[in-house]
Order: structure tokens, then sequence, then C-alpha cells
């Protein structure tokens, strides 16, 4: 789904970066689930699977909570978007390592992805001192 978002909000630091996890979540999910997909000798499936779909979807989360707050002219309201975030963040990290216990060669990307949402989180706290 497409956002509309003022022209100013599109050049924050935390925006893009949110972006940048978008995409590579989205990688790293579509190869993930080409080794997860399979059934295992006993006909059970992997349970890591969903977890590589949990990151995508709170990924795709990220911008439109920073363009509601951005957006939102009461403080308190403002604050819950930026629960909101934070919450997502953390989900975001605890998946990227249940995932990395998975069976597949994408693990070997997770810590990418932990990486950035360490420099998204210092951008975060930056950012909230700016709203």
């Amino acid at each position: 789904m497409v956002y509309p978002i003022p022209s100013h909000l599109s050049d924050l630091p935390i925006y893009k970066k949110a972006m940048d996890i978008i995409t590579l979540s989205r990688n790293i999910s579509t190869y993930l689930n080409q080794d997860l997909s399979y059934l295992k000798p006993d006909g059970s499936e992997d349970h890591h699977i969903y977890f590589s779909g949990d990151i995508v979807q709170q990924s795709t989360s990220l911008a439109p909570e920073i363009v509601n707050a951005e957006l939102e002219r009461h403080s308190d309201k403002k604050y819950k978007h930026i629960a909101s975030l934070e919450r997502l963040t953390t989900l975001l990290y605890k998946n990227c390592r249940r995932l990395e216990k998975s069976h597949s060669n994408g693990r070997d990307y997770l810590p990418i992805l932990r990486s950035e949402l360490k420099k998204f989180r210092r951008l975060q706290h930056t950012w909230m001192m700016t709203l």
C-alpha cells in the first residue's frame, strides 16, 4: 500500500531508514521462505516460517507510524504513535533473534537487519526529541 506523505517527511533520516528496513526485511523473508517452506520428514512444517512473515509485517508498519506521529497535532496522540513505533522495533528485533535459530542459509543476513534496527533506534531517539 502506498501512503501519500508530504515531501518534507520523506527527507527525514528515520523515514529513509524505515524504508531501508522494509526492503531488507522483504528480501530476507523471501530468501528464508524458500528454505523454510518445505515440510519436515515427519510431515510438519517449520514454525520459523511465521516469523519471516512477521518481520515483513512489522517493518511495513514502521513508516506509517512515523508519518502519523509527524502529522499528529495533539501530543497525547503523537506519543501513542511513538509508543507503537517502539513496540514494533522491539518485536522486529526479537523476531530477528528467533529467525537466527532457524535452519536456513538466510539466517546469515539477519545480523545485517539487526544492525540496521540498532541504527534505526538511535535515529528514533534523536527524532523523538524533535517532536
